[in-house]
């Protein structure tokens, strides 16, 4: 379990299941990825997403505001299963419900998820990417301090040739770099 402020990132529990497949039925939340999920697609990915952190010691924490309990969404470090220019890595990423939107939660939880991943796990870099066209991710990703090459544009290979969403940015951070509050 990681804290932060106001966060704890956590492993994940029963009673995330409802609050988890409704935000990932959201149009909203799911606007920056190829489709909303089931409730049977949510269910599994808690469970693949349990079977990354038992494989490898870390991964996308379910994410519950401190003072009130409240499921909030996720965040965390995950091992992207694709190839691309830049893999093999570890990934930073967050998906959050939308009314914990604006209040700086994505940032906080990223910031202790980088954390955790220089000083405990000792990750030379940390990535992270989304769609071209998410520009509050990419915010995210700025506040972070991570930066930016053009040359490092991909086409996501899971996504279809000529999909709105295929073409994605990539974010680097590399260890020791400082531009990460901790």
């Amino acid at each position: 379990m990681l804290k932060t402020q106001r966060l704890i990132l956590r492993r994940w529990r029963e009673s995330d299941r409802d609050p988890f497949a409704q935000m990932n039925a959201d149009a909203e939340v799911m606007e920056y990825f190829p489709a909303r999920l089931s409730r049977q697609e949510s269910d599994a990915l808690i469970g693949q997403l349990e079977r990354h952190h038992q494989e490898y010691g870390f991964g996308l924490w379910a994410v519950e505001e401190a003072s009130t309990q409240a499921f909030v969404g996720l965040i965390g470090l995950n091992t992207p299963k694709f190839q691309a220019h830049f893999t093999p890595t570890v990934e930073v990423g967050w998906r959050l419900a939308s009314p914990f939107w604006r209040k700086g939660y994505a940032t906080e939880g990223a910031r202790r998820a980088i954390s955790y991943g220089f000083d405990v796990i000792g990750l030379p870099e940390i990535v992270s990417f989304t769609a071209k066209s998410n520009q509050r991710s990419i915010a995210v990703m700025k506040r972070l301090g991570m930066t930016y090459r053009e040359v490092d544009d991909f086409d996501h290979p899971r996504l279809p040739s000529g999909h709105a969403l295929q073409r994605h940015v990539l974010y680097r951070l590399k260890r020791n770099s400082g531009c990460v509050k901790r």
